[in-house]
């Protein structure tokens, strides 16, 4: 009886990747180093186990993608649709991502250390960032409606632009981070008291 050898991973090294509409030709389940994918679609696809490293997506929709053990390591999202994904399933070892002008309502980054991590102009309504390490993170110029932070370590975070947020420091680690004073109503919210300018 043959033995099936387990499929070899190829490295796929400084290609760039144009309009292509992933939800119907599969990519590949290899190594993508310094790779750009720009106005690509990977929406609903299976990305578990593939390797990006300081990869770019361009104008990409990876919404609702599945990203299993899926490795982003240096990567930078621009402009891109980020809907729905669980980044809590992608490979933990030296996650590391910038976000600039990305949609990302709805996902999940749930117990996953993000330690001085950017957003840019970045929409995260409703994502989940409880007990993750936001330490050092900076999001600037961006929508936290609804996000949330439950048992999460935002020490040192930026947030001097950020709005929209409702963060409870009983239940939060918010030693030296930066807010604006006009964004310290999102510290009280809990309170339910009317702060008059």
């Amino acid at each position: 009886m043959a033995v099936l050898e387990p499929k070899r991973v190829k490295m796929i090294e400084h290609k760039t990747f144009d309009k292509i509409d992933y939800s119907i030709k599969q990519l590949a389940i290899d190594e993508y180093d310094n790779c750009t994918f720009t106005d690509c679609i990977f929406s609903n696809t299976d990305l578990s186990n593939v390797e990006f490293i300081e990869c770019e997506f361009v104008n990409c929709d990876l919404s609702s993608a599945k990203i299993f053990n899926t490795t982003f390591r240096e990567v930078t999202f621009n402009s891109c649709k980020l809907l729905g994904l669980a980044f809590e399933k992608a490979n933990e070892f030296i996650f590391s991502a910038q976000f600039n002008k990305c949609q990302l309502n709805y996902s999940s980054f749930y117990s996953r250390n993000l330690k001085r991590q950017i957003f840019n102009d970045c929409n995260l309504e409703e994502v989940d960032f409880s007990q993750s390490n936001l330490s050092e993170v900076v999001f600037n110029n961006c929508n936290l409606q609804k996000a949330i932070f439950e048992n999460t370590n935002l020490e040192k975070a930026d947030l001097r632009t950020a709005f929209n947020y409702s963060i409870d420091p009983d239940i939060n680690q918010i030693q030296k981070a930066k807010f604006s004073l006009i964004g310290i109503s999102g510290l009280l919210s809990k309170y339910n008291i009317d702060i008059i300018d």
